[in-house]
């Protein structure tokens, strides 16, 4: 019980760096320069894993290594009870996963994507493209999301809140999206 509670605080309390080492320790191949948010769930097999450098896992993306409905078949007794179905989950470089994305076993996601919030991943997505939905499917290419994008971008990036918060206040009265 004492090993459970000191495992959730230390989780609290870690950075995202110590969080990606710990994951490469239980065999998570992460490539340099990621990003990864201390709330995603990298499941019961870890080492199935493998992330491209320069990619961004954010909050509450959960990987699926094994298919959880052999449970079902079990308890029929249509397999045997030791059966277990795993699957590998590969991420390429400079890839964006967004917030509660969802990535199933024996999926391949290309380099340069982004997986848009809540999408659900079932099959491989090629390299340079935007997907998304339930379950994911293709929206666009990078780069006709980058012409899309960048009339609206404002350079915000490395401001602090407060002028994140006036910039925004002035975009919320006067919308480009609305026009």
């Amino acid at each position: 019980m004492l090993k459970k509670i000191y495992k959730k605080v230390r989780h609290y309390f870690i950075s995202k760096e110590k969080f990606a080492d710990d994951l490469r320790k239980q065999g998570a191949k992460i490539g340099d320069g990621c990003d990864i948010d201390k709330n995603a769930y990298f499941g019961s097999e870890p080492w199935l894993i493998s992330i491209g450098d320069n990619t961004r896992i954010t909050r509450g993306v959960q990987f699926i290594t094994h298919d959880g409905g052999l449970w079902t078949l079990r308890k029929m007794g249509l397999i045997d009870k030791e059966d277990v179905k795993y699957g590998s989950i590969i991420i390429g470089k400079n890839c964006n996963i967004s917030w509660g994305v969802t990535i199933m076993p024996n999926v391949v996601i290309g380099d340069n994507c982004v997986i848009a919030a809540g999408a659900v991943v079932t099959k491989n997505v090629p390299a340079n493209s935007v997907w998304g939905g339930v379950p994911a499917k293709p929206i666009e290419s990078i780069s006709t999301y980058a012409e899309k994008v960048k009339p609206l971008c404002i350079k915000a990036y490395s401001l602090s809140q407060e002028e994140k918060r006036k910039i925004t206040n002035h975009l919320l009265q006067n919308n480009p999206w609305d026009k």
